[in-house]
């Protein structure tokens, strides 16, 4: 078996009966080995101590009173939100219920790259026995924003991050401690090249072609199946889609926020003008496997903003499909 994405810590965690990922202490090590919150020289004694004593126990309760203690204001700000965080994850036996519930409860006051990296080590869980690296790197599309942009006809997803430039605040901190090589040489995902994604799957540096149809548009879908899958304990077939007539629109969601506006444009019986068309980068059929579910397909939307920036939102799978809230993956 191919190991890949490292950097997510899915190593670091073991795995329930049930399939889940069980958080152990050296995964919230990890949290606390990020900058914002290793202290820095000039840090007061009381942010070093605490610091160190969740080093020797990640699980130890904190009060409100140890963080109001600390000097400086951007730290408490830092450790209120990370404590707040780990005992979130915490009150859950595994990852995938924690996920469940931040989405379900709400996110506020949890950082979206928290969500991300969650997403990211799920992801990982879920695709362990995949070897095809156009899904996985479709996959990427879930935890790590693209910028789109066409190409000799071609619809091509690139790293945000890698296009704009590093960005040291974004990037895991096992990138560091494993020693893992980062790029901005950019290639295309294809046959000649696919091998590689192995090696490379830590540098988000291949591109894919989502152009309606091709391997990118089709990777996706089984990406989205395995995810609702796993999550949701549901068996759904997603079929990628080139055009669509006559369709009866009664259930759509929306993978992304630009997404959802069409969607919502779409279910109101509006006509999409040439701008908002040219922005949906895929679109599919979701259709439920068990026959008891039968009835009219949810569409999916895909679309990208103005900046041509997609920004994926995995969690509306979780809250805007048509079935029941089912027990979390233990």
């Amino acid at each position: 078996m191919k190991d890949f994405w490292l950097s997510c810590g899915h190593h670091l965690l073991d795995i329930g009966e049930g399939g889940g990922l069980v958080i152990t202490d050296e995964f919230l090590k990890v949290y606390l080995a990020r900058p914002e919150l290793a202290p820095p020289p000039e840090a007061c004694i009381v942010e070093k101590t605490l610091h160190a004593a969740l080093m020797s126990e990640p699980r130890r309760p904190v009060g409100a009173d140890e963080i109001a203690a600390i000097a400086d204001a951007d730290a408490r700000e830092n450790w209120t939100m990370m404590i707040a965080f780990r005992d979130r994850l915490l009150a859950h036996p595994t990852l995938e219920a924690a996920y469940l519930a931040l989405i379900r409860e709400g996110t506020a006051g949890t950082p979206p790259l928290f969500i991300n990296q969650l997403v990211h080590v799920i992801l990982r869980n879920i695709l362990d026995d995949c070897e095809d690296p156009w899904i996985l790197r479709a996959a990427e599309m879930f935890f790590r924003p693209q910028r789109i942009t066409v190409h000799e006809g071609a619809l091509l997803a690139a790293d945000e991050e890698i296009i704009a430039g590093d960005n040291p605040g974004q990037v895991s901190p096992l990138v560091g401690m494993l020693g893992l090589e980062t790029s901005t040489q950019i290639d295309i995902l294809g046959d000649g090249n696919a091998a590689e994604y192995f090696e490379r799957s830590d540098r988000h540096d291949f591109a894919l072609d989502l152009t309606a149809g091709r391997g990118g548009h089709h990777a996706l879908a089984r990406v989205i199946e395995r995810w609702v899958k796993h999550l949701l304990n549901v068996e759904v077939e997603v079929e990628a889609l080139t055009e669509v007539q006559d369709a009866r629109f009664t259930w759509y969601v929306g993978l992304d926020a630009e997404g959802t506006r069409i969607g919502d444009l779409l279910w109101n019986g509006e006509t999409l003008d040439d701008a908002a068309a040219g922005r949906v980068a895929a679109l599919y059929r979701l259709r439920f496997a068990d026959p008891g579910r039968a009835g009219d397909p949810v569409y999916l939307i895909l679309a990208i903003t103005q900046d041509k920036v997609l920004r994926m939102k995995p969690q509306n799978l979780v809250t805007g499909l048509p079935v029941e809230l089912l027990e979390p993956v233990s």
